[in-house]
């Protein structure tokens, strides 16, 4: 079960490694200016793959389970699925059900664990193999992998990488199954439980006046949705592309305070120290970087940003 990009080094791992009966995916939905009905990436894959495919849509009291009766699957394999499972459901496979889920459990069960973890700044991410309960993300774990977050990575770029890691992972699972060791009950790995609640478009303004790793956080974590932003007059400007700068900041310098654009980008003054943002996007123009944007609107000394 699966729907976005996400999910497709998944399915390819369970295609690989077992038979595949069924692919469970959601719907189509319009997309696009024209608004045409547009299948979602694990469903073409399938397709391509000569899996059938079902795509209900509801998937409570009974109808999902009574689709996938027929098919009498020993295991159930999730990833990115987006739909919340009934009891009926978890516990139709006689191995039950296992998900692919983009963090090292116990910490950020939910909805957005990638962007969760850059947000926060966490030195590293994973994937979880974890047998699935009732709860969100509460099940006891099989197996984890751990991999470093760049200090420049965006959420997009970890999003892809963790996607392949978790097929890779699922892979090595689904190899020994179903003589796998009994999953382990999150109570007995280390970290707390922290919960990765869903990003909203409304959380992508940015505050300088916090320090400058938290904004650079900031940036990389709503790349590229929703997108970081910050005001500049009346103009919504998005930001991308954020890193350390190596300029000082001077002492009487105020939050979004821009000292200088050059090659390397925009320097932008936070609570503590100096941000660079190398890209930006103005509204109804294509992402640029800075420098370019600067040279058709020039900043004057002591400019401000997010002084709306």
């Amino acid at each position: 079960m699966g729907s976005p990009d996400f999910a497709l080094p998944s399915l390819r791992a369970v295609h690989q490694r077992c038979e595949l009966v069924a692919v469970v995916s959601q719907p189509d939905r319009p997309a696009g200016r024209g608004r045409k009905l547009k299948p979602p990436p694990v469903k073409v894959l399938a397709e391509s793959l000569g899996v059938p495919v079902l795509q209900p849509t509801k998937v409570r009291k009974g109808r999902l389970s009574a689709l996938l009766e027929p098919y009498a699957p020993e295991i159930i394999v999730v990833t990115a699925y987006g739909r919340i499972l009934g009891r009926d459901v978890l516990e139709l496979p006689a191995h039950g059900c296992v998900n692919v889920h983009a963090s090292l459990l116990p910490r950020w069960r939910g909805a957005a664990p990638i962007q969760r973890a850059v947000l926060a700044g966490d030195a590293e991410s994973g994937v979880a193999i974890m047998r699935m309960d009732i709860g969100c993300d509460t099940g006891p774990v099989y197996r984890m992998r751990a991999t470093p977050i760049g200090p420049e990575e965006t959420a997009g770029a970890l999003f892809e990488r963790l996607a392949e890691l978790g097929g890779e992972v699922l892979g090595e699972f689904l190899a020994e199954f179903p003589d796998v060791p009994p999953p382990v009950d999150q109570a007995e790995l280390e970290g707390e439980v922290v919960h990765a609640a869903k990003l909203e478009k409304a959380e992508g303004e940015v505050d300088w006046s916090r320090p400058a790793r938290a904004v650079i956080d900031h940036v990389r974590g709503m790349d590229p949705w929703p997108a970081a932003w910050t005001s500049r007059g009346d103009q919504r400007l998005k930001l991308y592309a954020a890193g350390s700068s190596e300029r000082a900041r001077p002492a009487d310098a105020r939050p979004g305070q821009v000292l200088e654009v050059d090659a390397a980008g925009m320097h932008v003054c936070a609570g503590d120290a100096v941000v660079r943002v190398g890209e930006v996007q103005a509204p109804g123009k294509r992402r640029m970087a800075a420098r370019d944007y600067a040279s058709g609107q020039p900043f004057a000394a002591g400019d401000l940003l997010g002084a709306s």
